[in-house]
C-alpha cells in the first residue's frame, strides 16, 4: 500500500545529476521495451531525453546498437550542433535532424520517441489520422497530427523543423510513409504514448480491413481524452512496464 502511494506521483530531484540518472535509466528501459515489442528496424529509430542541466543537449541511443542491448552506460550525449560530447559511438544523423528540431521547438518536451513500428508504418502509408475507435485511441483525440509529406530519409535539419511544425503543441505526429513520433514531459510519458499509439494503429488497421467500425462520438471522445490522455496518465501507464523490464533485464541499468 505504501509503495503504491509512493508511485502515484513523479519523483522530484535535488540535483541535476540525480535527474540525469533517472532520465537515462528510463531511456535505457524504453529502448529495451521497444526491442521487446519489435519496434526496431535495423539501425532505424531513436528515443531522446533532454539533459536536465545542458538543456540544448539530449541523450540518445548509439547509432548501430540494438535496442535490445542498450544499457544506461551506452547512451550518448549530443549537443545542438550534432556533436557527440559524451560516449564513444556515433549519432544517427536522422535522429539529430528530427529530435534537435523537436526539442528546440518544444521547451516543454523532455523526451521524444520515433521508430518504424509495423502498424505505425502501415497507417502512415494510408496518410490518415488515428480515429477514436477505442478508449485507448482517445488519448490522441485532437492531440495528434499527420505530416503529409515524404521526402526520403531525414538528413536535413530543415526537414526536422517541418516535422516539428506539424507536431505543434500535440503529443504525437504520424509521419506519412514513415512511422510515428511521440513526445512527453518525461521519458516515461513519451515512451508510453508511442507504445499505445502503435497498438491503436493496429486496431484501426484491423478494423478497416474488417470493412466496418463505429466511431466514439466527438463529445465522449473528448471526455475520454481528458481521462486517458493526460501527462499524469502517460507517466503512470509506463510504470508497470518499467518495473517488469528492469526485473527481467536488470543489466540495462549498468553504468
Amino acid at each position: 500500500m505504501f509503495a503504491a502511494r509512493e508511485r502515484a506521483a513523479r519523483p522530484t530531484f535535488t540535483t541535476p545529476a540525480e535527474e540525469r540518472r533517472y532520465r537515462k535509466q528510463r531511456l535505457a528501459a524504453a529502448f529495451r521495451l521497444f526491442g521487446h515489442f519489435g519496434f526496431d528496424e535495423g539501425v532505424a529509430g531513436h528515443i531522446t531525453a533532454r539533459d536536465p542541466e545542458y538543456t540544448d543537449h539530449f541523450w540518445v541511443n548509439p547509432f548501430g546498437m540494438s535496442f535490445k542491448q542498450i544499457r544506461v552506460g551506452d547512451l550518448i550525449l549530443v549537443n545542438s550542433h550534432g556533436e557527440v560530447v559524451e560516449g564513444s559511438w556515433p549519432v544517427n544523423r536522422a535522429a539529430f535532424c528530427i529530435h534537435s528540431a523537436v526539442h528546440d521547438a518544444r521547451p516543454d518536451v523532455v523526451a521524444a520517441a520515433h521508430s518504424h513500428s509495423v502498424y505505425g508504418k502501415t497507417l502512415s502509408a494510408l496518410g490518415v489520422e488515428l480515429l477514436p475507435l477505442t478508449q485507448d485511441a482517445c488519448a490522441f483525440y485532437e492531440d495528434h497530427a499527420v505530416f503529409a509529406d515524404y521526402t526520403g530519409v531525414v538528413l536535413d535539419t530543415e526537414e526536422g523543423r517541418r516535422i516539428a511544425e506539424a507536431l505543434g503543441s500535440r503529443k504525437a505526429v504520424i509521419l506519412r510513409n514513415h512511422g510515428l513520433l511521440t513526445v512527453g514531459r518525461t521519458v516515461d510519458e513519451a515512451a508510453w504514448w508511442f507504445i499505445t499509439l502503435e497498438r491503436s494503429c493496429q486496431v484501426q488497421v484491423l478494423a478497416m480491413a474488417a470493412g466496418g467500425y463505429r466511431l466514439i462520438e466527438d463529445k465522449m471522445a473528448q471526455v475520454t481524452s481528458e481521462q486517458v490522455g493526460s501527462e499524469k496518465m502517460g507517466w503512470r501507464s509506463f510504470q508497470p512496464l518499467y518495473d517488469w523490464i528492469v526485473s527481467v533485464q536488470p543489466e540495462l541499468l549498468d553504468e
